[in-house]
């Protein structure tokens, strides 16, 4: 089988969608010799990384190709919008074709498309978002649910949400694949960390995500203030990610709020540094409003860090009885939430435990051998199109 593989977000500066499709094709060459692999650094109309030649995943295998599509954004776009006849054989005639940054290629006569569903948030709450975004978020799925031949969903949540919404989308082309953390393993757990200067060990609240309003940082922001008028010895507050759409002022808004002494900012931080903060922190914030899988909870609770998290969307599916849930609708509830956690030191320490056991649940491991699977699987169904959908 010869498999395509989008790795266009793999490059230096990954979120969501990049460490996906980074962690899974390394833990796909470690299991499988046999098939063979195409990658490809630039996919699709809706991103580009200007340096994703030099920077995105390169794994030295025999069974492991790049393969370059256009040599600047023109003629790559120009050649994702316009699959033609001859196009499969510029791709490498792959059988299966995984795309994984949000676009749907359609038109494709013999590969397979198999397409990873992440959230529907633009959706469902299309004012988190840029108008950008949103469209290229909605042409990408909607393509993928008249066109794609599998539908790989992160989450119950995210599959159940697609179904939903395009009800006419056969079930049985559908499957979950959940996230495993990239520091999983013994060896990267002992081996990586790098202190963050001005940080002390289980002095410092901790939130990772990238900067944008899904993640709830100014109502978390609103409830740390007041947390800190209730506690005699507060600890300060640790924002690490790199900067997203529709939060460009928040440095400005945290000083509206008198927190300048007590929030860090400290951008978009290396693995090192990351898992440092993972392994040192008091507790770990994340009251998103919307996820399809919550790779940030998942990374924390590997670490034995007590979560504090949102009791909506995918994350409960994911932290299971190892986190403190909050309503992220409510200050209230997040403030409760901080001050139980400071105060029960008995508490944090049991969520601590059941974190690192409730990770061990999930790794990049079981998610390979599942998208195996499924590769296998979609070879065997012809190919889809919407008129030979069913009703269910």
């Amino acid at each position: 089988m010869k498999i395509g593989f989008d790795i266009s977000q793999t490059g230096s500066l990954k979120a969501g969608c990049g460490y996906f499709a980074d962690s899974l094709i390394r833990a796909l060459a470690d299991l499988d010799s046999e098939n063979e692999y195409i990658l490809y650094p630039h996919f699709g109309t809706t991103f580009w990384d200007p340096n994703g030649e030099k920077n995105t995943i390169k794994i030295n295998k025999p069974n492991m190709e790049r393969k370059r599509i256009g040599r600047d954004i023109e003629t790559a776009f120009a050649f994702w919008e316009n699959i033609g006849v001859d196009s499969e054989e510029r791709l490498g005639t792959p059988d299966v074709i995984h795309a994984n940054n949000f676009y749907c290629p359609s038109g494709l006569k013999r590969a397979r498309v198999v397409y990873t569903l992440y959230d529907l948030n633009f959706l469902d709450n299309p004012d988190l978002t840029t108008e950008e975004n949103r469209s290229n978020c909605f042409g990408g799925v909607f393509t993928a649910a008249v066109s794609a031949d599998f539908i790989v969903a992160i989450s119950q949540y995210s599959l159940k949400r697609f179904l939903e919404i395009y009800p006419h989308y056969p079930k049985e082309r559908t499957g979950v694949v959940h996230l495993g953390s990239r520091f999983c393993s013994t060896d990267q757990m002992n081996i990586l960390g790098d202190t963050v200067s001005g940080l002390e060990s289980e002095k410092f609240w901790l939130s990772v995500c990238t900067l944008e309003p899904r993640k709830n940082l100014r109502r978390l922001l609103r409830a740390f203030r007041e947390y800190l008028n209730l506690t005699a010895d507060p600890h300060p507050l640790v924002l690490a990610g790199g900067k997203g759409w529709m939060e460009g002022d928040l440095e400005n808004f945290i000083g509206e709020l008198g927190l300048n002494d007590h929030v860090r900012l400290t951008g978009y931080v290396s693995d090192e540094k990351l898992c440092w903060l993972y392994q040192n922190c008091f507790s770990f914030i994340y009251p998103s409003l919307y996820e399809g899988f919550g790779l940030p909870v998942l990374e924390a609770m590997g670490f034995g860090a007590a979560v504090i998290t949102s009791n909506t969307t995918s994350l409960p599916e994911i932290a299971g009885n190892a986190a403190h849930y909050v309503d992220p609708l409510s200050e209230k509830s997040m403030i409760e939430g901080l001050l139980r956690i400071e105060k029960e030191k008995d508490y944090r320490k049991k969520l601590g435990e059941k974190a690192q056991l409730r990770a061990k649940q999930f790794s990049f491991e079981k998610t390979a051998y599942a998208v195996l699977r499924i590769y296998r699987q979609v070879l065997r169904l012809a190919k889809f199109a919407p008129k030979n959908c069913r009703k269910r």
